[in-house]
């Protein structure tokens, strides 16, 4: 197993020239905050893993009130890196229909994990305790059944 730096782990939280240039540090921490470590990108991604969504007007009737400029920008971010798909929308041609890619569907993992992190800590979390119990399983298990829907992909 190996042991991640210590001090790539600092640079993440300490160096605010990393924060600027996205490409300062090769540390794995600053690498996937830097792709995918704001608060709206997790959201979108949740939105789109957990909640069906896949249309820009979706995203927007999200209970966190994100601004259209912001959620523009990370759906073009997200494009950009690969991480979302946009393709128009077969039923409606003026619309875009946003599906994750494989390296988006690999992001599983980690959203799972801040989600049971999250259910374990907040007295209040807004997660279904069903949901926080089959957590308790092998994760690659729910993994499978998130993948399943985003097969046709």
């Amino acid at each position: 197993m190996q042991v991640i730096n210590i001090a790539c782990v600092m640079q993440v939280f300490l160096d605010t020239k990393s924060m600027l240039d996205k490409h300062s540090t090769h540390c794995p921490i600053a690498f996937g905050l830097n792709l995918f470590g704001d608060r709206w990108t997790l959201l979108i991604l949740r939105d789109i893993l957990f909640q069906d969504k896949k249309h820009y007007g979706d995203f927007l009737d999200s209970d966190e009130a994100i601004s259209t400029n912001i959620l523009a920008d990370r759906l073009e971010q997200l494009e950009t890196q690969k991480i979302l798909k946009k393709s128009r929308d077969r039923l409606n041609r003026k619309r875009f229909i946003y599906t994750p890619t494989a390296k988006g569907l690999d992001l599983i993992p980690v959203i799972l994990a801040i989600v049971r992190w999250s259910g374990k800590h907040d007295a209040q979390t807004e997660a279904p305790r069903p949901f926080l119990r089959k957590l308790e399983k092998p994760a690659n298990e729910i993994e499978r059944e998130i993948r399943r829907r985003f097969k046709w992909t």
